[in-house]
């Protein structure tokens, strides 16, 4: 905690890596600004609210030579909304202009593909030529920037969707703990519980129409699943093309349902028990 306060800028880092990352408040700039950090080479993410209630937020990627040049120049632009950052650097200073190029094509990539949040990028930018060995090593450099955004409150590469690159290669079956089916006499759904959370299945059916009923949280909720795709339209119902994650077996019973309801007492397993009794008989 840069200025000793849980709400102020922080400064991140992780044992034995080449790179640093500093987060801020838009309204505590000011403290950072002048800071050695913000005149090197690096990657950068602006966070403001999003205009499409479906998302939870709204994202903006970029890459600069200079990070306090380009970070003067984004507080200056009316259009250039946001109220917190974060940017990544490297602490020895080797990050050429290639490299973070690179960072930013796959960090706008990733978060386009997690479906997650709005992302302010206009296009994706191209991949730049690297050879081999900077290839390894900037995907290293991504992949502890994958694990300090959500400890600073980004969570725009929590991905909705189980990529199938994910599942081939991770041990999918030792992952999950359960099978779960919603079957009416109109559309099957299954869902498994997994490490990453509840999982409906690719090719499960889902009610076409919400009911009166359904809270605006579940009402956003269907429409990003809409926006984003990952429910298509099929006639008399919704298809599921790709497996979503959800953090309740409730808000995954309410996209397949249509309806408020209790994900506890809606899945059932193979045996015919509820999620609920499930869980009962691993706990007792």
């Amino acid at each position: 905690m840069i200025d000793g306060t849980a709400y102020g800028p922080r400064l991140s880092e992780i044992g034995n890596w080449v790179g640093k990352a500093i987060y801020s408040p838009r309204a505590s700039v000011n403290k950072i600004i002048n800071r050695p950090e913000l005149e090197s080479p690096g990657i950068y993410c602006l966070k403001g609210d999003p205009t499409d209630e479906a998302f939870d937020e709204k994202i903006y990627i970029g890459e600069a030579e200079n990070i306090k040049i380009r970070l003067k120049k984004h507080l200056s632009d009316p259009n250039r909304d946001f109220k917190e950052l974060i940017f990544f650097i490297s602490k020895d200073e080797l990050l050429t202009k290639t490299q973070i190029k690179y960072l930013e094509s796959r960090l706008v990539q990733l978060a386009l593909e997690a479906k997650t949040a709005q992302i302010d990028n206009g296009n994706s930018p191209g991949l730049p030529t690297l050879h081999e060995a900077d290839i390894s090593d900037m995907e290293y450099f991504l992949k502890q920037i994958k694990l300090i955004l959500p400890v600073m409150g980004f969570n725009f590469l929590i991905s909705s969707t189980v990529l199938p690159k994910e599942v081939e290669q991770s041990d999918t079956k030792s992952e999950i703990h359960e099978t779960y089916y919603i079957k009416t006499r109109t559309f099957d759904s299954t869902m498994i519980e997994t490490d990453q959370g509840y999982i409906v299945l690719k090719g499960s059916e889902a009610k076409k129409k919400l009911t009166n009923s359904c809270t605006e949280t579940y009402r956003n909720m269907r429409r990003k699943l809409i926006e984003t795709k990952i429910l298509i339209d099929s006639g008399d119902r919704l298809i599921f093309s790709e497996d979503a994650i959800f953090n309740s077996p409730s808000a995954a019973s309410n996209m397949v349902l249509g309806r408020n309801s209790n994900g506890f007492s809606e899945w059932v397993n193979g045996q015919g028990l509820t999620f609920k009794e499930v869980q009962e008989k691993i706990n007792n």
